[in-house]
């Protein structure tokens, strides 16, 4: 009678046990959902994200165990912002110049407040400002865009602050021009019908919409250089000069303009150890293949330039994982 006793505690017990081991391995093997903001659809933001996302995802023996990311299409640098300080997301694209202000609290955030959680996960590449031109429209230099009908993109965009630096230096604002607030994808085809003569995009070249209008219609690609690019480079730390080479888009010689960097960024709030092992299957091999072949832009996302551009703390795991890499000391 008693040893039956102990029998049945001993199964009730045991398989009390049972459901807790297979509860907390349930619990390990929940999946963790990882969103990247990007930006339009026919910006580069959108494709990196993709591939990024699929790097990092757990599939198989690659990405991060249990992790599941997706690319979200958004309005772009400070939208992303603004929806990981609200929880929304957990990561976003963003221009350096806009995270540096969300951090400070100066420039497009004056007066707003400071975004004191965002961090660092990587420095990916340059970006590059285009200022895209109807072949017809007669302009050749950014002060030709007076009463010209020109698209600054979106408010909540990176572009558009860096649109109205780039009007200022060269004598202009936004009253100047018959502005219009247009995504890229929008903004390309109203050039394509002729109804717009001008709009700005920054982001990796090539571009698909870009180059899809240069080959069906032709454009014209606007310097942003002398003393107007200098009098920027002077006020703003986080730009830098570049250039689009020859044939990049059809028919089109090279253009010296500015750029920014392309930065992921994530919240303090996000977990030590997650954030590591993004950071980490970021660079690896099986990484840097996916990045090579899939976008122009995924060659340049290196480690010896992931903690350049630094206007934010870097978040915590992705600092102990480039500490480790060598990157940092």
């Amino acid at each position: 009678m008693t040893m039956g006793k102990f029998t049945r505690r001993g199964v009730v017990a045991a398989f009390a046990g049972i459901v807790a081991v297979g509860a907390s391995i349930a619990l390990a093997q929940a999946p963790a959902f990882f969103r990247i903001g990007t930006g339009g659809t026919a910006g580069t933001y959108y494709p990196i994200g993709g591939l990024i996302a699929n790097a990092i995802s757990g599939a198989g023996d690659k990405g991060v165990p249990g992790l599941v990311a997706t690319a979200v299409s958004s309005n772009g640098s400070v939208a992303n912002i603004n929806a990981i300080q609200s929880g929304s997301l957990e990561s976003g694209f963003t221009q350096s110049d806009v995270a540096y202000w969300a951090h400070t609290g100066t420039g497009l955030y004056d007066g707003k407040g400071k975004v004191e959680d965002l961090r660092l996960i990587a420095t990916l590449y340059p970006e590059t400002i285009h200022l895209v031109a109807r072949k017809d429209a007669g302009i050749k230099s950014v002060a030709d865009l007076k009463g010209k009908r020109v698209s600054i993109d979106e408010p909540g965009s990176g572009t558009i602050v860096d649109a109205r630096i780039v009007l200022e230096a060269y004598g202009l604002s936004e009253s100047d021009i018959k502005a219009e607030h247009l995504k890229p994808g929008p903004a390309g085809e109203r050039l394509k019908d002729g109804a717009l003569d001008a709009y700005f995009f920054v982001g990796g070249y090539p571009t698909g919409a870009i180059s899809e209008l240069a080959t069906s219609n032709g454009i014209s690609l606007v310097p942003i250089s002398g003393p107007e690019a200098q009098k920027i480079l002077e006020k703003y730390s986080f730009f830098s000069k570049d250039a689009v080479p020859a044939d990049t888009y059809k028919d089109v010689g090279q253009t010296e303009t500015l750029a920014v960097a392309a930065q992921w960024v994530t919240s303090a709030k996000q977990p030590d150890e997650l954030v590591y092992n993004i950071t980490k299957t970021l660079f690896n091999d099986d990484s840097r293949k996916a990045l090579d072949a899939g976008h122009a832009k995924g060659k340049l996302i290196k480690l010896d330039t992931a903690t350049t551009s630094l206007g934010i703390p870097l978040h915590p795991g992705a600092e102990r994982f480039y500490k480790e890499a060598g990157v940092l000391k």
